[in-house]
């Protein structure tokens, strides 16, 4: 009888010990190659909050659309086969349409604006309304301004727009502004974008400079201009039950993180941008900052009224009041 006793108090103590002990893995997927600094941010999360649990959480990164397309891994972290999901803002604005206020053509004229607003009491007002679509959001990490690529020539004023197969993402705004400024917009996946520029099936696309690189973009396009006519930003969320089944200190943990590799990646963005943009230019791409931004403003302005005409002023008010 002791012995089974004692064996009983052991088996207690493992299990206990495995209960105490437990280990929280957390899959993180995300689009972009390796080589970009979506992937510099996902390894400062993984390595950060492995550390700072003492390895009670643990962070799988998954790049470059193993895991499925933007609205796949979306669909994913929604339903918890994925934990964490890192893409493009403009992908979740179906979900939550106030969020499409900040994918408007010229809505931030500074990045300081853009982050201030995005951290601020606008971006999370947005921010909560993902928590009823089964989302917890960490935070915006940088995309960064968009510029055309093409293969006809440079963009200077809206005029040399009209005519292109633009690819473009599925942002409405970004839609309706290609559209007004007389371009055939064709919406495809970045992971097919590649092989349509380089076939011919679109000859114009736009991203901002660090996704022209890492996805190598400036094999298969000639021309890149400056025209920085709207701040991209991504979202990095969380599956949200996954999210509350964390103990209180992972919870801090995980926002606390999250909140540092936000701001160590936009650092990075703004620090490499003048860099990448030389390195496409030695790779043969031709560069023009030569943009007649006011003349592209006023082409857009019917996106604006779109947009407020279907969801109303107030986040687009929110925003602007932010910037004075």
């Amino acid at each position: 009888m002791k012995i089974l006793k004692l064996l009983g108090l052991a088996t207690a103590i493992v299990f206990s010990g495995v209960s105490a002990h437990a280990e929280t893995e957390l899959k993180l997927a995300h689009a972009a190659p390796d080589t970009d600094l979506q992937q510099t941010l996902a390894v400062f999360f993984k390595e950060q909050v492995k550390a700072r649990t003492n390895g009670s959480v643990k962070v799988t990164i998954f790049p470059q659309g193993q895991l499925g397309n933007d609205q796949a891994m979306i669909d994913g972290a929604r339903s918890g086969i994925i934990d964490i999901v890192m893409t493009g803002l403009n992908n979740l604005t179906g979900l939550v349409p106030d969020a499409g206020a900040f994918e408007l053509p010229f809505m931030f004229p500074n990045r300081n604006l853009a982050y201030k607003v995005l951290d601020g009491e606008v971006g999370q007002g947005v921010s909560a309304q993902f928590t009823q679509h089964g989302l917890k959001m960490l935070g915006y990490p940088e995309n960064g301004y968009r510029n055309m690529t093409n293969n006809r020539g440079p963009i200077r004023v809206p005029a040399d727009v009209a005519g292109l197969n633009m690819r473009v993402n599925n942002s409405k705004a970004l839609n309706d502004m290609f559209a007004a400024l007389g371009a055939n917009p064709t919406q495809l996946p970045v992971a097919e974008l590649y092989t349509a520029l380089e076939t011919g099936v679109v000859d114009a696309q736009d991203h901002p400079i660090g996704i022209v690189l890492s996805f190598k973009f400036n094999e298969v396009q000639k021309y890149l201009s400056l025209t920085q006519h709207a701040y991209s930003a991504l979202a990095l969320a969380m599956n949200n039950a996954k999210f509350n089944g964390l103990t209180a200190d992972e919870q801090k943990v995980v926002l606390e993180v999250a909140a540092e590799a936000v701001a160590m990646q936009r650092k990075l963005a703004q620090e490499k941008e003048a860099s990448m943009i030389a390195e496409l230019q030695a790779s043969g791409t031709k560069v023009n900052t030569d943009v007649d931004a006011a003349a592209f403003q006023a082409a857009v302005k019917p996106v604006w009224d779109g947009y407020i005409a279907q969801n109303g002023d107030a986040v687009v008010n929110a925003i602007l009041a932010t910037q004075k």
